[in-house]
């Protein structure tokens, strides 16, 4: 790995990859956008919840996208932990530490001017003649029943209409026609929603910037949710802490909004008040693209629309993508979700928690490992506490295995060990029914269990797969001689 290259945006991003074995391939083999971009992919590096057979596996370039000239688009930068670690400067147990850390040190972006803004390079004006969003962005859809092509890393950016504050989150955006993109929204899950109903609220547009193929920190950072980040925090900070300076922003040409800087590509465009378009206008077939529980999503019946003004990009732009249900959602929005648990359940039990990891299984977001350790007689029953208090603060949380300190919670079948040889289902199991979840889990339905009144609510279960404090000294795990291995099999150690 080369130390000097100092990452800051998407470029500096690939040039690092570029000096690490096993991060990054590139193909000259000419690709589709509508669905055989992601279904090679699928095979490279997905992961995550995507159908197997899929891995996790290198970042990969295409540099010929049939119908695009000169167009290169790239595809699971953060589709592997490993990855994401080298490219914030930490390890990748740590990750959920680090990134604790940058929320309780927020560097606030800044403003540049144009002449330092790359994402200007190039403009198109939405009002002059021949303009059409589909023919300048690259956008891929991941199946051949999705909406249409979808834009899923994005970086959209809007400021609240009554007080100025700015936030940046991730949303489902499906390119409709030459000129309008449709921006879903998880019910009381994003910032920007309610920046939308308080300007719909008067009858106004919003404007919003979306910038695609940023700085990894910046995707981390977006992604991080409340109570961690609450409304009027801009996530922007999160990405300047962890590069120890500020991200920085360029005010819009057509919009009163600001776009990163140093973005591959930024959208500009207004939302506008009142108006709703079916997701699926253009295909009809009821699907909108693969979510990240491993199931394609249902096309929303009325999603509001963003008119786009303008798309600045860089010179030679590369667009960037992933596939919904993989390994990178996992990154996404699995991470920050550790630090913000690490955080909480810190600041009510310190020095309790040695490391939480939420597994590729739930997308980042429907199970949690946590590893406590219980130190006296005391701590017996804190490790459910703690449970309890991520399901308090994550409400898509849908379950938690805790484990001891012994057991190495990034190993699956470490944890299945646990939970063979240090749990009794009738007396381990905690469950909690009739909480609000993920509504994109598939089995909260009363077809599924009559006992679920509403769409969304779900039964939350702890595995306690902890050993009773006073059983330790019998649950011992055989312990082997520590030895240098280099010495044996140096090639396997370099």
């Amino acid at each position: 790995m080369n130390e000097n290259i100092k990452v800051n945006d998407l470029r500096s991003a690939i040039e690092l990859l570029k000096t690490v074995p096993d991060q990054l391939i590139e193909t000259n083999e000419e690709v589709d956008l509508h669905a055989e971009l992601a279904g090679v992919y699928r095979y490279i590096g997905a992961g995550g919840t995507v159908q197997r057979p899929t891995k996790v596996g290198p970042a990969m370039i295409f540099n010929n996208i049939n119908g695009y000239k000169d167009a290169r688009v790239i595809i699971g930068l953060l589709a592997s932990r490993k990855r994401v670690a080298l490219l914030l400067g930490t390890e990748p147990d740590k990750l959920g530490f680090f990134l604790n850390e940058s929320v309780k040190n927020p560097i606030e972006p800044i403003i540049v001017p144009k002449e330092k803004a790359p994402c200007q390079q190039v403009v198109h004006y939405a009002n002059k003649e021949g303009f059409d969003i589909r023919k300048i962005i690259p956008a891929a859809t991941n199946t051949e029943e999705d909406a249409g092509p979808y834009i899923t890393m994005g970086m959209c950016y809007a400021s609240d209409p009554e007080t100025g504050e700015s936030d940046i989150t991730i949303h489902r955006l499906c390119i409709q026609n030459k000129d309008e993109i449709s921006i879903f929204f998880t019910p009381g899950c994003r910032h920007l929603d309610a920046y939308r109903k308080k300007a719909e609220e008067k009858g106004e547009p919003l404007p919003i910037s979306i910038s695609i193929g940023v700085d990894p920190a910046i995707e981390i950072g977006a992604c991080f949710e409340p109570p961690t980040t609450p409304l009027g925090f801009n996530e922007l900070s999160i990405a300047g802490a962890i590069r120890k300076e500020p991200v920085e922003l360029v005010q819009c040409l057509t919009i009163n909004e600001k776009a990163i800087a140093k973005a591959e590509y930024v959208i500009e465009g207004e939302i506008i008040p009142n108006k709703r378009i079916r997701e699926d206008i253009n295909t009809n077939t009821g699907k909108a693209m693969p979510e990240f529980p491993g199931y394609i999503g249902v096309a929303d019946s009325a999603v509001p629309v963003i008119k786009v003004k303008a798309v600045t990009h860089r010179f030679n732009p590369i667009m960037q993508t992933c596939i919904g249900p993989s390994e990178e959602h996992v990154s996404m929005a699995g991470i920050p979700t550790e630090a913000s648990i690490i955080n909480m359940i810190e600041r009510a039990m310190p020095g309790k928690l040695v490391n939480v990891y939420c597994h590729s299984s739930g997308g980042g977001k429907y199970m949690a490992i946590i590893q406590f350790k219980k130190s006296i007689p005391s701590d017996e029953g804190r490790q459910r506490q703690a449970a309890l208090i991520a399901f308090s603060a994550f409400s898509e949380l849908k379950h938690v295995i805790l484990v001891d300190e012994d057991v190495d919670i990034f190993d699956s079948n470490d944890v299945l060990w646990a939970l063979n040889t240090r749990y009794q289902g009738d007396i381990d199991t905690i469950f909690i029914p009739g909480v609000r979840c993920h509504p994109l889990d598939p089995s909260q339905t009363s077809e599924y269990n009559p006992f679920i009144t509403q769409k969304g609510i779900s039964c939350k279960v702890i595995f306690d797969c902890t050993v009773p404090f006073h059983l330790k000294e019998s649950f011992k795990r055989a312990k082997f001689k520590d030895v240098d291995v280099k010495k044996f099999v140096p090639d396997l150690f370099k």
